[in-house]
């Protein structure tokens, strides 16, 4: 009956008992089939001969102090496509939905929905008899006040402590970057971004110092996550070179990141510590450029500018005049450039490992979108959880080792004879891997930080003061 449907904006707070969240802020949305909940540090397990999975949650929107462990019984894992086109294995699980004063049973999938502006998602197949939308209100049930909110939840706020750790990157707001911000303070570190372009620098033998902007002297960092662009590779691994000077310990050191930057250097690197590489040629504006074709087998080939980055400056040639045109419009700019062998069996795929402190923690298929061969998340590809062999485990490991990196993404290519390596990223994306795998990447990051502290000795804190 009409009368007995609750009647709902399209924005409400609402609860989920079991679970023991008291409210959480819901985007109600008839257009999404299935319901969303924020969740992290998602961790499948057997309870009783069953599948279960525990998971932290959030609730609060653009909080990560305040947390609630949760655990539930297992329904199900689907692919779900989500509203920007991504297709992301999910852990489904039932729930006591409480809202407008009535409780009933619904399915929740569990997602990383930091970026979104809630952390529920009421879908359509949870409001089914239950609901009507009225899509022009919000908050025709009530919504707390921010001290009422704030006594709700006081027992789930997390204590601080830990180390103090900085991220060195350039932009706040970037997945990856907030993604590593929410584990450390999730392990109770006290997290801090450092804008690259913020920070200055103090040269001097005996007193080396790092300020960030109004003149604070950045030396009370235990450690620091550099996440450096390709565009400002030079001036951040110099500061990072000068935190390495101050003790600090880097996640990746500024020589790792130098390194693996250098296109060429990092291929002949690889070559000499046994890892294979497609066939490959380089030259500054070449004068046979017949030969530079011939010498990787001919065409199609890979033409790439070496300071190309996330795609970018990668151009494939399918034919010998395709090439020469390629090469000769480079060789116009007087740029570094590599041809490769084109590996056509690889169909549009490449495969990334991420590897922390030596070991593979995820593994993703990346797949070019139709007509494009660049498999590269930021041009449109896809990604799909992938088994890797041990093969390929070994190659991603000894890639990283050789390039000696804490941190890694390191990109493999399947071909017919065998694996091939295309290249190592110091600074890989998270958002691709960790939407594909369900994994807390994020957190394995700041465990490799623990580790190396274990049994060692931290720096006396300063007073608490936001750089942010």
């Amino acid at each position: 009956m009409l009368q007995e449907k609750v009647i709902v904006g399209s924005e409400e707070w609402c609860s989920f008992p079991t679970l023991g969240i008291p409210t959480i802020k819901a985007r109600v949305d008839s257009g999404a089939k299935t319901s969303a909940l924020h969740a992290i540090n998602i961790a499948p397990f057997i309870k009783n001969g069953e599948n279960w999975v525990k998971f932290d949650v959030n609730p609060i929107q653009n909080n990560v102090k305040t947390v609630i462990h949760c655990e539930s019984k297992l329904i199900d894992k689907r692919v779900v496509k989500s509203s920007s086109g991504f297709r992301e294995q999910r852990y489904v699980i039932g729930s006591d939905l409480e809202i407008g004063g009535k409780i009933w049973q619904i399915e929740i999938t569990l997602t990383n929905r930091d970026s979104m502006g809630f952390r529920m998602l009421l879908g359509r197949e949870a409001m089914s008899g239950r609901i009507l939308v009225d899509p022009e209100e919000t908050y025709l049930l009530g919504e707390p006040t921010s001290d009422s909110l704030r006594e709700i939840y006081k027992a789930a706020v997390t204590r601080q402590g830990g180390l103090r750790i900085g991220v060195l990157a350039s932009n706040p707001e970037l997945y990856s970057n907030k993604r590593i911000m929410e584990a450390g303070e999730m392990r109770g570190h006290e997290m801090h971004f450092l804008n690259i372009k913020e920070c200055y620098m103090k040269l001097d033998a005996t007193t080396p110092e790092i300020h960030y902007r109004g003149g604070r002297v950045l030396d009370d960092f235990d450690a620091v996550i550099p996440r450096i662009r390709p565009s400002i590779t030079f001036y951040g691994c110099a500061l990072t070179r000068q935190f390495e000077a101050l003790k600090v310990f880097c996640l990746n050191s500024a020589a790792a990141i130098t390194q693996s930057r250098d296109k060429l250097f990092s291929l002949q690197l690889l070559l000499n510590h046994g890892v294979d590489i497609p066939t490959t040629g380089f030259a500054n504006s070449p004068l046979d450029t017949n030969d530079l074709i011939k010498m990787v087998g001919g065409p199609p080939i890979i033409v790439k500018l070496l300071e190309g980055t996330q795609g970018k400056g990668v151009v494939l040639a399918e034919t010998k005049k395709a090439a020469e045109s390629v090469i000769n419009a480079f060789k116009s700019l007087n740029a570094n450039i590599l041809v490769q062998e084109f590996i056509k069996e690889a169909n549009g795929k490449d495969i990334r490992c991420f590897v922390i402190d030596g070991k593979v923690v995820a593994a993703i298929q990346r797949e070019a979108l139709p007509g494009e061969f660049r498999a590269n998340i930021h041009l449109g590809g896809t990604a799909s959880v992938i088994k890797i062999t041990a093969e390929e485990k070994k190659i991603a490991i000894k890639a990283a080792k050789a390039m000696d990196l804490k941190v890694a993404g390191v990109d493999i290519i399947r071909s017919s004879k065998g694996p091939l390596l295309l290249e190592v990223n110091s600074s890989p994306g998270l958002e691709g891997i960790e939407g594909a795998t369900n994994k807390d990447i994020a957190g394995e990051m700041i465990l490799a930080i623990e580790a190396h502290f274990k049994n060692k000795p931290v720096k006396k804190k300063m007073p608490n003061e936001s750089l942010s």
